[in-house]
């Protein structure tokens, strides 16, 4: 895939390729490209036909912007680390509301010239109502190009990398949603498909095992969590108590209050689709036309 109406981007001092996938993420574009610039190899942008100034604002920066119609996460995922023209030896997955800390760059960068691990691991700290909360998470987002692919799944989807795996210092810091009206429609789209991918018995993530790693420990409990009672009481006080919200303040009293709303969401749409006798998923999110700078590519839809 080539596109010669956009301007280059300055290579950066880190020997890595940035991909982001977008639907009306122009209140962050700036930000996280400015983030990168002057340290990614390359940036890439797998747009949904986004509406508003996103592909536009990428399109300025030299970015690589690719639109594609969205089926699902894990789709997106696995056509962008299968198909795009990726030239850099490292790959990294980014959302667009996070940033990279210079800590992190320089343990990304470090860890890149060591060349002991085939993966990457890093610490991502989540920021809620424009503070931040003593909460993170140790996700998979570095390998090396094309020795990766994604779990296939609707939503919460995971990159799976063989080989050694290392665990880096520094933070992704996540800016999770500007206002809670774009928290609860995020939310709203999310319990949806998490209630008819648990009536569906989708494939998790990864294997559920209770004794497992960090990842397949979240897959069991995910997959077995209707089996307890006060369950959404009990992820309350996991959020409050376990994962310290409570060192927030108010602040973290309500994301652990919200956090818990999300999975009674979840509990009382997977009722109503019993209830109804079907399964239903979210309306399509609302896009606009092609972008002409951008290079498109169609999809079939999963029958």
């Amino acid at each position: 895939m080539t596109n010669n109406k956009t301007i280059q981007l300055p290579p950066g001092s880190a020997p890595i390729a940035v991909i982001m996938i977008s639907l009306n993420e122009a209140q962050n574009m700036d930000a996280v490209i400015a983030n990168l610039k002057g340290w990614a190899q390359e940036i890439f942008l797998v747009d949904s036909y986004s509406s508003d100034q996103t592909v536009d604002i990428a399109l300025s920066h030299g970015v690589h912007v690719i639109q594609r119609p969205f089926q699902d996460f894990g789709n997106q995922w696995n056509f962008a680390v299968r198909e795009l023209p990726v030239t850099a030896p490292w790959t990294m997955k980014l959302d667009p509301d996070e940033r990279l800390t210079d800590e992190l760059k320089h343990a990304i960068t470090t860890a890149i010239a060591e060349d002991i691990f085939d993966g990457l691991v890093v610490t991502r700290k989540l920021w809620f109502l424009n503070r931040p909360l003593p909460v993170t998470q140790d996700l998979m987002r570095i390998w090396r190009t094309g020795t990766c692919k994604f779990s296939d799944v609707a939503v919460n989807e995971h990159p799976i990398v063989e080989g050694r795996i290392g665990r880096l210092d520094g933070i992704l810091e996540h800016f999770d949603s500007p206002t809670l009206h774009h928290w609860y429609e995020k939310q709203n789209r999310y319990s949806t498909m998490e209630a008819a991918m648990q009536l569906k018995k989708a494939s998790l993530a990864a294997k559920p095992r209770l004794f497992g790693s960090a990842l397949q420990r979240r897959m069991w409990l995910k997959r077995n969590r209707y089996r307890l009672p006060l369950r959404n009481l009990l992820m309350f006080f996991y959020c409050w108590l376990v994962q310290g919200g409570w060192r927030a303040g108010w602040t973290g009293w309500h994301w652990a209050r919200l956090r818990a709303e999300v999975y009674r969401m979840i509990d009382l749409k997977a009722a109503e689709m019993k209830q109804l006798g079907k399964i239903y998923t979210p309306p399509p999110s609302p896009t606009g036309s092609p972008h002409p700078g951008a290079v498109q590519v169609e999809t079939r839809n999963k029958t």
